[in-house]
């Protein structure tokens, strides 16, 4: 992933340093003296452009998670304006070469305009367009921060159905360095817009002597091919680029009217004298910094209309620092759950087997709606951690190897239902509407029974099956004759329908595990886990090398795998139009990281096909549950296992809604003196004007 990287970052670098004599102002003179010079002088400058692109991974981090946690998905409205707009401009010019060509250019070519731009004012020490095109930049990417976070829209190649991302498809190198950089919802607005329109606005603005017109002219003409590209690669609608045209604009006259207070600060050639005197007269350094303190402080003491919008930016930074904290932190740890090592859910409640003890595990009841309790205890057998147990509609099943016990949830200190076994190989409590049948698994043979003892004769050959999932009253196995096909059956009907799995990837993702060195073996290809609901099947399969999840269509046998074929897939679980699972995002053997060691939780609402990433992190999750109200997870941390229990619906905690309440109360109140003070100050400017 990162050779691709490098080769657009040196090709851009490259190119800026060869056109150097192509743009230079004509008084100006080469020098390779000056290459070092230059960060000398502009250091702040280069660490500004560096802290940008820094943040993004961070910014990214978040916008993913507030993703997932709110839905906030604002492209709809984008759609529902556009349309199929954008797909038409792909279909009519689609072309191989230039697919490949504007992929490289939208790359390459977006570092070389946000890097270069300010190499070259820096390095021909025009120090005023400096200035000006780095708070510019900056002013750009800190306006579409809230966009961003909080007006997520989803590019196009993700969101209408004809339509390809285009090069984030290119190969499966580039799309996996795109698929980690960038989370596929940060469209609005375009900063492969923003940041070139603007640096062209900056020149067009502040190069009084035109010494910058030829460049002018190059970074207009790149705005205006990006502008093609960002919408034939499937990547950004129009809307976006009128989006990056207004932000450009306001940057622009942030950048005018903040240069002078913010260069008095960060100027390199004053910050310099600052850090000589702090290290050889400090006394001296205290003295100027507290005296610039206290006429700060009185300032804002007796504030002017300035003082005021400062704070009331602040406050707004808090409230919305508060909301983003909150919504980012969803997921929360079960308390009580001492040493998880495993969990089982229903709508509504949590159980889970706790290693507290030597002599046997504790199975506990968790009711979502009171996460701050310590559970209920139930009475239960003596378990294990490879003991079977599962909740089903308000039944709680318990198996070890010699006794089944069912439990109901609102009387969990009595036993329902009690049943004497021996070496059974699974157990699974079903659900047909009115009443519970309990499934065991012996020697390859499937037998049923209500829980009055009635026996229930499935209709299904019944000699070699080797695992059985049942959902309601429709049940799913598999038999060891035929390990690439699953059977669908009805406790109510007799017979089955089959579906053969195939868990084969692109040739693409076929060919780079090749390379890898762990090829898969699709003819021992083996079914380790299932999952089903109402519509869908999820069947893990196990091709020798990874682990993949394969999504089936109940009602037209249509089959698609879930994630990326090259990595490792598994833990999946379905709800109500949901399934999440877990994926090693981004493992190569060849090149191992530590930071994609750990399993990675991922969601998608089938109605629109979109992945989620809940967690973005270096900690490793599994065993995803997906329930009406919840999606329960278990985390490893510090001090061991965790359960994280995350809401589908997004909740701010007491200590917020006080902050926000206070900052509400005091936001008004700072509004409506600013406005006062406004108003008094032009009232005053006009009276000294008409005394002139």
């Amino acid at each position: 992933m990162q050779g691709v990287y490098l080769t657009w970052m040196i090709s851009a670098l490259a190119l800026g340093v060869i056109l150097l004599p192509v743009f230079k102002p004509k008084w100006m003179e080469l020098k390779l003296t000056t290459f070092v010079d230059f960060f000398r002088r502009y250091w702040i400058h280069v660490l500004i452009l560096f802290m940008i692109y820094n943040a993004k991974d961070g910014l990214d981090e978040v916008d993913r998670i507030l993703m997932a946690s709110t839905g906030l998905d604002m492209t709809p409205w984008i759609y529902a304006i556009e349309g199929d707009l954008v797909l038409h401009v792909q279909k009519f010019f689609e072309a191989q070469w230039l697919t490949v060509t504007l992929t490289h250019f939208y790359v390459a070519g977006f570092m070389f305009i946000c890097y270069v731009s300010v190499f070259y004012f820096a390095y021909f020490d025009d120090r005023w367009m400096a200035d000006r095109v780095t708070l510019t930049i900056a002013w750009v990417y800190i306006l579409a921060v809230p966009f961003y976070l909080f007006f997520n829209v989803r590019v196009t190649g993700a969101y209408i159905p004809e339509m390809e991302t285009l090069a984030y498809s290119l190969n499966p190198e580039i799309s996996d360095w795109f698929r980690r950089i960038d989370p596929f919802t940060n469209c609005m607005p375009s900063l492969h817009i923003g940041i070139p329109y603007a640096v062209w606005l900056c020149i067009k603005r502040f190069d009084h002597d035109e010494r910058w017109a030829l460049y002018r002219k190059i970074v207009l003409g790149y705005v205006m091919l990006t502008a093609f590209a960002i919408i034939y690669l499937g990547i950004h609608w129009i809307l976006d680029i009128a989006g990056g045209m207004i932000v450009a604009s306001i940057a622009v006259n942030l950048a005018d009217k903040t240069s002078k207070p913010v260069w008095s600060i960060l100027d390199e050639r004053t910050i310099n004298a600052r850090l000589v005197t702090l290290l050889t007269n400090p006394r001296k350094a205290y003295n100027i910094a507290r005296s610039k303190l206290g006429k700060t402080a009185a300032r804002f003491a007796r504030p002017s209309s300035r003082e005021t919008g400062i704070m009331a930016f602040l406050v707004l930074v808090i409230v919305a620092s508060v909301i983003t904290w909150d919504l980012t932190h969803q997921s929360l740890p079960a308390e009580g759950v001492e040493a998880p090592e495993g969990a089982s859910g229903a709508d509504g409640w949590l159980a889970t087997i706790d290693n507290t003890s030597e002599d046997g595990r504790l199975l506990k009841l968790y009711d979502l709606a009171d996460l701050s309790d310590n559970g209920i205890e139930v009475v239960q057998p003596t378990l294990a951690s490879d003991s079977i147990y599962e909740l089903t509609g308000d039944k709680l099943m318990m198996a070890n190897n010699s006794v089944i016990f069912v439990v109901d949830i609102d009387y969990p200190e009595v036993v329902h239902y009690q049943k004497s076994i021996e070496n059974v190989e699974h157990a699974e409590l079903c659900f047909t509407g009115n009443e519970y049948v309990l499934m065991t698994l012996k020697d390859g043979e499937l037998t049923a029974e209500k829980l009055n003892g009635v026996t229930i004769d499935l209709g299904i050959p019944n000699n070699n099956i080797t695992y059985v999932k049942c959902e309601g009253n429709d049940f799913v196995f598999f038999e060891s004759s035929e390990p690439s096909k699953i059977y669908l059956s009805n406790l109510e009907l007799t017979g089955s329908l089959s579906y053969a799995i195939n868990a084969s990837a692109s040739e693409e993702d076929e060919q780079t595990l090749e390379e890898w060195g762990t090829p898969t073996n699709m003819a021992n290809s083996t079914i380790i886990d299932l999952v089903f609901d109402r519509n869908y099947i999820l069947v893990t399969v196990n091709v020798t090398s990874v682990d993949r999840i394969v999504l089936i269509d109940r009602a037209t046998g249509e089959s698609r795998l879930l994630g990326d074929g090259k990595y490792s897939s598994y833990d999946p679980s379905i709800n109500d139009g949901v399934i999440a699972w877990v994926m090693k995002d981004f493992l190569d053997p060849t090149n191992p990281i530590e930071e994609y060691y750990d399993g990675e939780i991922l969601y998608m609402y089938l109605a629109d096909n979109f992945t989620h990433v809940l967690t973005a992190d270096e900690v490793d999750q599994w065993g995803p549950i997906v329930l009406e109200d919840h999606l329960i997870y278990l985390e490893e941390s510090d001090d061991g296992v965790v359960i994280k229990v995350h809401s589908w619906e997004p909740e701010l905690k007491s200590y917020s809604n006080t902050v926000l309440q206070i900052s509400s109360v005091v936001g008004i109140v700072i509004v409506f003196i600013y406005i006062n003070q406004k108003q008094s100050e032009a009232k005053i400017g006009l009276q000294y004007l008409e005394e002139e």
